[in-house]
């Protein structure tokens, strides 16, 4: 058999079985005798043989790749550490469970058709999707195709509170509201008083949740929100530049910054740096994911709220594999919606030297 790749008939020879024993342990064993199904692998194993995905699609009708869609353009995704650490966390997962990852960006509006009708056409067997944004038609799309899939953060027509109901859409995310509540209340502790904001892209929950609770953590301590001292930074270190810059014009008293991401934060600390402020004795900072950029490029250390992000990305991974086993589809036809549901992680301040 030296130059050909080992058949199906081949390693059914070698174990002394039948062809459609082979076929049955193959496609996961169902109705094959401990033993027998031990002397076909120990074959399969001794043979090499590598089974044809194309034909073994045929009898279990999946293409064993998933679909992952980040609803955002290649600049911002390669620029981010956060795509990064997620992704690989996702990847890691597939991979353990021989699973192909295919990765799907929005470079524009007339991607989204194309992604749509894809998602649609049987190419995946489910997919992930995270970094949406309120108007995206993506999910009504794979809704439509009934394509099983898991969100990255609460979608946003989905309820804070609702993710301890069953039978809505699965997502995995972080208490981005107490984890902002926590950051902001550690300002106010160190006797902070004007501390202004820096958002990401308010048509996205994450940057809304986080608001949210930079907003509690002032109404708990006495304090009124003030417009002057919020900004928007999209979510980039480049915004939070730009963002800062803003602050600082409009209100060069202030004394305490929550940027609602860690690039957000590392721009923040440029612009504090370019105007002379000291870090932390004139303006304290705080960040938000804890990703190695707040320990390794920031001057000084950031403190910063911790998410695990590549943590985020298996459990999507996994929370899927499960739905697939289940037989179940997207959103509300699920076999089994009193036992899978959303997955919300808590968040941890981290304190570092810029508070």
């Amino acid at each position: 058999m030296s130059g050909s790749r080992p058949t199906l008939e081949a390693v059914a020879a070698h174990a002394g079985v039948s062809r459609a024993t082979v076929s049955r342990v193959v496609n996961g064993g169902a109705g094959v005798r401990g033993e027998v199904q031990a002397r076909v692998t120990a074959s399969i194993e001794e043979l090499g043989y590598v089974p044809n995905r194309a034909a073994r699609s045929l009898v279990t009708r999946r293409t064993g790749a998933v679909a992952v869609v980040i609803a955002e353009p290649e600049t911002r995704v390669f620029a981010d550490p956060f795509f990064a650490q997620q992704l690989r966390g996702i990847s890691r997962e597939l991979s353990r469970q021989d699973i192909q990852l295919l990765l799907l960006l929005v470079e524009q509006r007339a991607d989204y058709e194309r992604i749509g009708r894809y998602l649609s056409g049987g190419h995946v067997d489910g997919a992930l999707m995270f970094s949406l944004h309120h108007d995206d038609p993506l999910p009504a799309m794979v809704a439509d195709s009934r394509l099983p899939t898991v969100f990255g953060g609460r979608p946003g027509w989905v309820g804070a509170e609702d993710h301890e109901r069953g039978g809505g859409p699965l997502y995995v995310d972080t208490d981005n509201v107490d984890g902002a509540r926590q950051a902001t209340r550690h300002l106010l502790e160190r006797g902070q008083r004007r501390v202004a904001v820096i958002t990401g892209p308010l048509d996205q929950t994450s940057a809304q949740d986080r608001l949210s609770g930079y907003r509690q953590a002032l109404t708990d301590a006495g304090l009124s929100y003030d417009e002057s001292l919020v900004a928007r930074g999209g979510f980039t270190a480049v915004g939070g530049e730009k963002a800062m810059a803003t602050l600082l014009d409009r209100r060069p008293d202030l004394d305490a910054v929550f940027a609602c991401n860690d690039l957000m934060a590392s721009g923040a600390l440029r612009t504090l740096r370019a105007r002379g402020r000291r870090l932390p004795e004139d303006v304290a900072v705080v960040g938000y994911d804890n990703l190695d950029s707040a320990v390794d490029w920031s001057e000084p250390a950031l403190t910063t709220v911790n998410q695990d992000v590549e943590e985020m990305g298996r459990m999507m991974a996994q929370l899927l594999l499960r739905l697939l086993e289940a037989g179940g589809g997207n959103t509300g036809g699920r076999e089994d919606s009193t036992e899978l549901r959303p997955v919300i992680t808590p968040a941890r301040l981290v304190v570092r030297d810029s508070t």
